[in-house]
């Protein structure tokens, strides 16, 4: 076990506490269509999907924490926060429901150019992640408030500082799908940014 806390470490679909996300796709896709900018604030009741062929991330951690919808309804999520992320041939997608009128899809990507989208101070909360995944010196099972290797605990979370976290200096995600309520960034870059709305289910996955 030594080795592998200490080292490079490859696990595939790996469960959700154990594994860190895409995080950057949301930051725009949550804004624009439902207005759940941080994880401090009352996130709404739709998730979205995310796709991605690889994501390079430095200053990983990972923590579990609640988020609130605005009615009130709690659910626990994993946070996964990267100090700098790179992420190649980006897909996210929400379905809002809309009386009368039926289900609309927002449909975003970037990223498919050769130039990555690139974010800083990247947190998100998912719930669902399917990836092949490689983590460099990992440590498993710090107190989340005492991390140091990522940006640490997002300002506002609900969490407790002493639960159960792991942390990385580097980790990288490969053919990766995932399902998720919010998401942050101190800066988001996205390269050929494409946007569709259409009626019906148009998702990533």
């Amino acid at each position: 076990m030594e080795s592998l806390a200490r080292g490079g470490t490859r696990w595939k679909r790996f469960a959700v506490v154990m594994v860190p996300s895409v995080a950057a796709t949301a930051a725009i896709g949550v804004a624009l269509s439902q207005g759940a900018l941080a994880a401090s604030f009352s996130v709404s009741g739709q998730q979205f999907k995310v796709t991605t062929d690889r994501l390079d991330g430095t200053g990983f951690v990972q923590y579990g924490a609640i988020d609130a919808q605005k009615g009130g309804k709690q659910v626990p999520v994993a946070v996964s926060g990267f100090s700098n992320a790179k992420i190649s041939n980006l897909c996210q997608s929400v379905v809002v429901p809309v009386p009368v009128f039926g289900d609309v899809s927002l449909k975003l990507a970037a990223g498919a150019n050769g130039t990555p989208v690139e974010a800083k101070n990247l947190y998100i909360d998912l719930d669902q992640l399917d990836a092949d995944a490689t983590f460099t010196n990992i440590n498993i099972g710090v107190a989340a408030g005492s991390s140091s290797k990522g940006p640490g605990m997002h300002k506002g979370d609900k969490a407790d500082p002493g639960s159960f976290a792991q942390e990385a200096d580097s980790a990288t995600l490969t053919h990766v799908k995932q399902q998720a309520w919010a998401t942050s960034a101190g800066t988001f870059k996205l390269s050929g940014l494409k946007m569709s709305v259409a009626k019906g289910k148009h998702e990533c996955f």
